[in-house]
């Protein structure tokens, strides 16, 4: 699917929507920055609107935790950014891709997943998605084939990152796309690392776009958040797979929700079951910060993706790293998928391997001033990290070498600080962790 084509595509241009999508001013104050609704219920205007409320005949808001308006702007921006139909916003990334998920899996069920992931989803997907009898089987998503020959009765979905954590593994989506459309199976695709601005799955096929939105779309590393966007243009009764909604709901008397609310069952399925029964809402404050974040997307990413560039060549040339994973250097198998799927830039997120493996990896890290040592992606600042000892450590040595964490690698989210600043205190934190190795040889 091309923008051209998709019925969610808008005249308006991305910058202009990721300052004013879903949040014309307030009707009642004109207050032109949407205000934090910071409570919990709200009043109905008789027993008749209540009840088609909780009935589902009339859109509203009933209960915080299940929609809130703050929260419901930020929604409708970030589904505006992905040109899709609907958006749920909930607690963090992770409760989002449950959230995903939870609509149309039952006891038995299995989805495909790529093995380049962030190291949490792969410990949420092979191991306590079993506690729901949900079985999750990893393929190496380079070779296309691999999805292909991985299908079976039991599959309902594909899963995998545009733009891979840690190794900046671009997917080859619209290749994928065509395998889940034969399959009859929906493809899921998380966009985090990319964001809207640099990607956007819907144009390639994808059901589901998901994202935390605590990265790049916050910006700033206070909101914790996650966001399921439904494309609208994913067919849930193509098969019997997705009975979720394509069966009669017994908690709302029978309701079929593709039946009743076509392109909006997805969306309205995840706030009315979804969030109701799992729970996992959204602060308002956290949205209202995103909201904020989300208004300088593009100026942010434009200079991460600059000055990501120049720090990777930068390591690139440096005679302590023995290689660089990033999809804008002509060396990286990637690159051509990146020129593909990525527009205004390859992103800033990527690995590097340093000579003298997982010691000099952890003493590298430890050894920088300016950049954070800390677990995090998409911050103003620029942020450092050694999987294999973090966020990768719950992995087999197998896993983690299948996502891009062995033991050399160091992880860097690249920020908006002065370039010159970044490539020095990577350069003294590499030669001071190669002293420091050297003695403790000795």
């Amino acid at each position: 699917m091309t923008k051209t084509d998709n019925p969610n595509w808008s005249p308006f241009g991305f910058e202009t929507r990721m300052i004013h999508a879903g949040t014309p001013p307030e009707p009642v104050t004109g207050a032109r920055q949407t205000p934090i609704f910071q409570n919990i219920s709200y009043v109905f205007y008789d027993a008749d609107h209540a009840a088609s409320l909780y009935n589902l005949q009339t859109f509203g808001f009933l209960y915080s935790r299940l929609s809130n308006p703050t929260v419901a702007a930020l929604e409708e921006r970030i589904a505006s950014l992905e040109a899709g139909r609907g958006a749920t916003c909930c607690a963090s990334g992770h409760a989002a891709q449950m959230l995903a998920f939870f609509a149309f899996m039952e006891p038995g069920d299995a989805f495909i997943s790529s093995t380049r992931l962030y190291g949490g989803s792969i410990t949420q997907f092979g191991k306590t998605f079993k506690k729901f009898d949900w079985h999750c089987h990893f393929v190496d998503f380079d070779e296309p084939e691999n999805v292909r020959k991985a299908l079976t009765p039991k599959c309902k979905a594909i899963f995998c990152e545009s733009l891979a954590n840690p190794g900046g593994v671009v997917t080859d989506l619209e290749a994928i796309a065509g395998i889940a459309e034969e399959a009859g199976v929906l493809l899921i695709v998380d966009n985090t690392m990319a964001t809207p601005y640099l990607c956007r799955p819907f144009e390639w096929g994808a059901g589901l776009s998901i994202h935390s939105t605590t990265k790049f779309l916050s910006g700033n590393g206070t909101s914790l958040g996650g966001c399921v966007v439904d494309s609208g243009t994913f067919d849930w009764a193509k098969n019997d797979k997705f009975g979720g909604l394509t069966k009669p709901e017994p908690a709302y008397h029978g309701l079929t929700f593709y039946e009743t609310f076509g392109d909006l069952a997805f969306t309205t399925h995840a706030h009315a079951v979804g969030l109701r029964d799992l729970g996992a809402t959204m602060a308002p404050m956290n949205a209202f910060q995103t909201l904020l974040g989300i208004e300088t997307l593009s100026l942010r990413i434009e200079r991460h993706c600059q000055n990501a560039q120049k720090v990777a060549e930068f390591l690139d040339a440096h005679d302590l790293v023995d290689w660089v994973s990033y999809a804008g250097l002509k060396s990286s198998p990637y690159h051509a998928l990146a020129k593909k799927y990525l527009s205004g830039g390859f992103g800033s997120v990527f690995t590097f391997g340093v000579k003298g493996g997982y010691q000099m990896g952890m003493k590298v890290v430890e050894n920088c001033e300016l950049c954070s040592h800390l677990a995090n992606v998409g911050d103003t600042r620029t942020l450092i990290l050694h999987p294999a000892s973090t966020t990768h450590r719950q992995l087999t040595d197998e896993q983690a070498l299948a996502a891009g964490a062995g033991p050399d690698v160091v992880r860097v989210s690249v920020g908006l600080e002065t370039l010159d600043d970044i490539t020095a205190d990577l350069d003294q934190a590499l030669k001071t962790a190669a002293e420091q190795t050297k003695k403790a040889a000795e």
